[in-house]
């Protein structure tokens, strides 16, 4: 009885943790697997507040981490995630992290920090360098369509689009 109640117990304690896990994959892009906290990871594990203030995109570390609507984030300092904490919005990208571009298109396609831009204090990633060449052929109205697609989809599956 005991060993059936604790196989129970799993089994709940897992759907939960896919559960969520499967409710922000459709909004944000996250990686495949989970953190140690049961959550999705976000941007790949890079700290997002370095995409502000470094010149190069920072990897997080697991020891400073942040939930932010059921997603984790890390951070490379402390001092990083105080100030992610402060004000999530601020350093989140736009579009829950997938490409910019895409986005504009009405697809989900993987967000890449080595490709990104901050237009206006947003940050926008986008999934490669020829699609990044292309968003700045025509930045502006990229960043305006992709915001005028983004509520159409952004509860979409991924595979639906």
């Amino acid at each position: 009885m005991k060993t059936i109640l604790s196989i129970s117990a799993m089994a709940l304690t897992a759907t939960l943790a896919l559960g969520s896990a499967a409710m922000a994959a459709d909004e944000y892009n996250v990686s495949n697997g989970l953190t140690l906290t049961g959550n999705p990871l976000g941007l790949h594990g890079i700290d997002p507040v370095s995409m502000f203030d470094s010149i190069a995109a920072r990897p997080g570390d697991a020891v400073h981490t942040s939930v932010h609507d059921g997603v984790d984030y890390y951070f490379a300092t402390p001092a990083a995630q105080r100030a992610f904490d402060a004000d999530p919005a601020a350093y989140l990208p736009q579009f829950g992290g997938f490409c910019a571009f895409g986005v504009y298109k009405g697809k989900k396609l993987d967000g890449d920090v080595r490709f990104a831009d901050i237009v206006d204090g947003k940050l926008y990633l986008f999934v490669n360098a020829a699609i990044f060449e292309q968003y700045l052929a025509n930045s502006a109205e990229v960043i305006r369509g992709a915001y005028e697609t983004w509520p159409d989809i952004v509860s979409t599956p991924i595979g639906d689009l």
